[in-house]
């Protein structure tokens, strides 16, 4: 293939709904050599700091590899026979509605394709949801009640051609770092302006010409607004509107909305929408900060109102473009991995659909309704109405609102499956059955990204153990309740073809999901099948929906909502003061099964954290490095504190990735209600009310080692470095044996004790030293400890000699906290090589260091460390 080299595979990352292009080579016993594929149409080469980092991620450390019950392993066909006939009693007993899978965008569409099957078209129940429930279901249901199908009308070269994007609650330059390197591009290739809507400053904002910071959740009035100025000032496409129903009863709903609820100055209001209008060419991207709302899908909907009046939708540079957060979120959309869907975007609710999907599988039942969505299947696991649970890659214990009371209803189930790679996550921990599933690198199927491109994720390792590929597993379990013929599988080629001849009887009812044309594909063709855009038949290939309008309502026409703006929960006063905004960041994924793994992307942010302003800071009596409690009605936590004016006075922002494995007392989704769009079912974790303290504790902790680490402080986070584990802890109990809690620590007994305390100022320092060469050190000191964490985390395995003084030999460089993750550039070595070399710009720092030359997602860092250069100079 072009772009390929000797031995290299070509395949999919496995993180964002992005969808890059990777190329794969075998390297050692267990690894991989990665690199970006330059012929895959999303990236065109390019990957991100986790996509560079994937082939750290892999090998067998704390993989599970043979079926465990009750703890113990055993052989797969008495675990496979337990699960089937747990499922099927539960069935026979209590009816199909009293089981439930909950399944996740990182499954493959072979596999999410077996497990919708399964669970609607044999089972008969609809209670199968997605953690993509958490991520996209608002844009669904907008899409569903403005298009008539959850269609994406538009393609990533849209962004290319558009003269003016928006991105509205979508920090593309972190989440998405490809797709804002394609932004930035054409930007400074046509100058395309770049406005970002957030409450938040974000990287995304860098070289953003417009910054609307409006109040969380006030979306919708914004777009009305912007409806009602666009029609007030005639800029409504009256040949387009149409193929358009709805726009009067809109229009009235828009020029109903009071917009000074957003927070925003008339002359912003105004810039924005003038900008707007004056503007053709219109791309606007949304993603967690529009959907993960209790309007999640009236936000949609008013974003696609203004695209659908303007007729800025379907044309090259136009549209409204929901960027999805999982590599396969797309993939579960399309074979109807949703509670409220059917396979191939056909509608569970109509009663043709229904029964033409039964007819196609040949099935002896199809639920009449849908099923429970993600926070009531939950729910219902807990007080008894769920007899059987099967979880599948994903870690709902952690992520999911009110994440407490979720992993009491895991444990409170009868019966609980779960798939997994690893035993070792929050959720698996409470399973009565673990199933090994191959991983990302061993799996063989498609993935479908934001643009509706199918791309193929081929294996390059074998799987190891007895480990399965998740469609074999579902398969065998279908197969073992009886369902011996319909679940007979052999290859996920077998299955692809089965999923797009589905399509054909979509693509029938004149629905837009149509794959048809791969209904024959042989086993060679989809082995070598290139990234494909649907919709597929014989005659048709994919591209823009919507120029001509032609939608998939009866009438064939679109249709405008009324909606209006309705706030989120309420502050509470005093008691809950503060809104609680949740999101990712830029080296992490999800709750760190992967990510955490590679020493580079731990680096950048080692340690969870909650963004304070400066103002509540200070009211709080806050300063930098201290510790912050935050208490809701559901729950708490602790995390570090991060003073920085890039939240607005009364937010705060909290990374939603640590667990109970790396850092138990900062699990977010703890303090997060359920509460969820009455429409799409998608919890809000944009606004959550809070109240923050500072948490004042005994010591302060700071420790290395080569091994891993079993800590047992109120607070403590730990990560990996190149030399082993690092971890910042803190405890309310005065520390008064200090090497007697180093080697509960470090369970290091033979070790030798190098130790300095200062009993008056209550600092101890400990290193364990055995054979000469450094094990592990213990730094603790009353306030934040003071020292080198970069230089520190180098040194265990080596011969470090004076490493009680926490900082580096004069000697030896220091690189500081990482900037770039991409190539492994320290702070400290940027600031060096701006003083000694006289770099102006981030361009001269790419060019001398490498650093930001990749993804770009540092280029903020690298700005502000110009800045301060800058700033210190003219002061001096």
């Amino acid at each position: 293939m072009r772009g390929t080299g000797p031995d290299e595979i070509r395949s999919a990352c496995p993180y964002c709904g992005t969808g890059c292009g990777v190329l794969l080579r075998r390297s050692g016993a267990a690894g991989l050599e990665v690199r970006g594929d330059p012929d895959h149409p999303a990236n065109r080469g390019r990957l991100c700091s986790k996509g560079l980092a994937l082939g750290e991620t892999l090998g067998l450390e704390g993989r599970l590899l043979a079926p465990r019950v009750g703890g113990r392993e055993t052989d797969w066909d008495s675990a496979l026979d337990l699960v089937a006939g747990k499922f099927r009693d539960a069935v026979r007993d209590h009816g199909p509605d009293s089981v439930g899978f909950y399944v996740s965008g990182q499954l493959l569409t072979e596999d999410y394709y077996v497990a919708n099957k399964l669970m609607k078209g044999f089972i008969g129940s609809a209670n199968i949801d997605t953690n993509s429930r958490l991520c996209m279901a608002s844009t669904v249901a907008g899409h569903r009640r403005a298009f008539g199908t959850d269609t994406v009308p538009g393609t990533y070269e849209d962004l290319e051609e558009a003269d003016l994007i928006v991105l509205v609650g979508s920090n593309l330059a972190w989440c998405h770092p490809v797709l804002h390197q394609r932004v930035l591009a054409a930007r400074a290739a046509r100058g395309t302006k770049l406005v970002v809507i957030d409450p938040r400053r974000t990287a995304s904002c860098d070289q953003a010409d417009m910054h609307l910071r409006l109040r969380a959740g006030s979306d919708v009035a914004l777009f009305n607004h912007l409806l009602a100025r666009l029609q007030a000032d005639g800029a409504l496409d009256a040949d387009y509107l149409r193929h358009v129903s709805g726009l009067e009863e809109t229009l009235a709903a828009a020029h109903a909305e009071d917009a000074t609820v957003t927070g925003l100055t008339a002359e912003e209001l105004e810039a924005f929408c003038q900008l707007w209008r004056r503007t053709e060419k219109v791309v606007t991207v949304f993603s967690q900060g529009v959907n993960q709302s209790t309007s999640g899908a009236d936000k949609v909907n008013a974003i696609l109102n203004c695209h659908l009046a303007t007729g800025r939708i379907g044309k090259p540079g136009c549209g409204p473009f929901s960027v999805t957060g999982q590599p396969n979120a797309m993939g579960g959309r399309e074979v109807g991995g949703l509670a409220n869907m059917l396979a191939c975007h056909m509608a569970l609710e109509d009663s043709r659909h229904r029964d033409a999907v039964q007819g196609f599988w040949q099935a002896p039942a199809m639920p009449q309704q849908a099923g429970l969505k993600a926070v009531d299947l939950f729910r219902a696991a807990g007080d008894g109405r769920l007899k059987a649970l099967w979880i599948i890659h994903t870690n709902p214990a952690v992520t999911m609102p009110e994440a407490g009371a979720v992993a009491e209803a895991i444990r409170a189930c009868a019966f609980t499956v779960v798939s997994d790679i690893t035993a070792s996550t929050d959720t698996a921990r409470l399973a009565d059955v673990l199933l090994p599933a191959a991983a990302w690198g061993e799996k063989d199927g498609t993935v479908t990204n934001s643009d509706r491109t199918i791309s193929r994720q081929r294996a390059a390792l074998p799987v190891p153990g007895q480990a399965r590929a998740d469609w074999q597993i579902l398969a065998e379990v279908g197969r073992r309740m009886g369902w011996k013929e319909a679940f007979d599988y052999q290859t996920p080629a077998q299955i692809f073809r089965e999923h797009a001849a589905l399509s054909g009887i979509a693509g029938g009812f004149g629905l837009d999901f149509d794959i048809s044309g791969f209904a024959q594909l042989s086993d060679d063709d989809y082995a070598a099948l290139e990234p494909q855009r649907w919709p597929v038949t014989a005659q048709r290939h994919g591209g823009r929906f919507f120029g001509r309008g032609s939608f998939y309502h009866s009438d064939g026409k679109a249709r405008m909502l009324p909606v209006r703006h309705r706030a989120p929960a309420a502050a509470q006063g005093r008691k809950y003061p503060f809104r609680l905004n949740t999101g990712r960041i830029r080296d992490q994924w999800h709750t760190m099964t992967r990510t955490a793994l590679a020493p580079r992307l731990s680096g950048h942010l080692a340690e969870p954290f909650a963004d304070i302003h400066p103002q509540d800071a200070a009211r709080l009596g806050v300063q930098p490095a201290d510790l912050l409690r935050l208490r809701s009605p559901q729950g708490e936590a602790i995390l570090r504190a991060r003073i920085t004016a890039d939240v607005q006075p009364g937010d705060l922002f909290v990374p939603i990735h640590w667990t109970g494995e790396t850092a138990p007392s900062a699990r977010i989704d703890q303090l997060v209600a359920a509460a969820t769009d009455p429409v799409s079912g998608q919890p809000e974790s944009k606004a959550a009310v809070v109240a923050a303290e500072r948490w004042q504790p005994a010591w302060y902790g700071f420790a290395v080692s080569c091994r891993p680490m079993a800590p047992q402080a109120e607070y403590w986070a730990v990560s990996r470095t190149w030399a082993g584990h690092r971890a910042e802890l803190a405890g309310q109990d005065p520390l008064a044996d200090p090497e007697a809690a180093a080697r509960a620590l470090f369970d290091l007994p033979g070790a030798e004790v190098q130790m300095m305390t200062d009993s008056r100022r209550g600092i101890a320092r400990l290193a364990l030293i055995q054979d000469g060469r450094l094990m592990a050190a213990l730094f603790t000191a009353p306030e934040p400890v003071a020292v080198s964490r970069s230089y520190l985390a180098e040194l265990p395995g080596s011969c470090a000699d004076g490493v009680l003084s926490g900082l580096p030999a004069a000697d030896r460089p220091d690189p500081g906290p990482t900037v770039c993750a991409c190539f492994n550039v320290g702070a400290n070595t940027i600031l060096q090589a701006i003083e000694s070399d006289g770099l102006l710009s981030v361009a001269e720092v790419g060019a001398a260091l490498q650093a930001g030359s990749n993804c770009g997602s540092c280029r903020p860092d690298i700005a502000d460390l110009l800045a301060r250069t800058r700033f210190r100079q003219a002061a001096e």
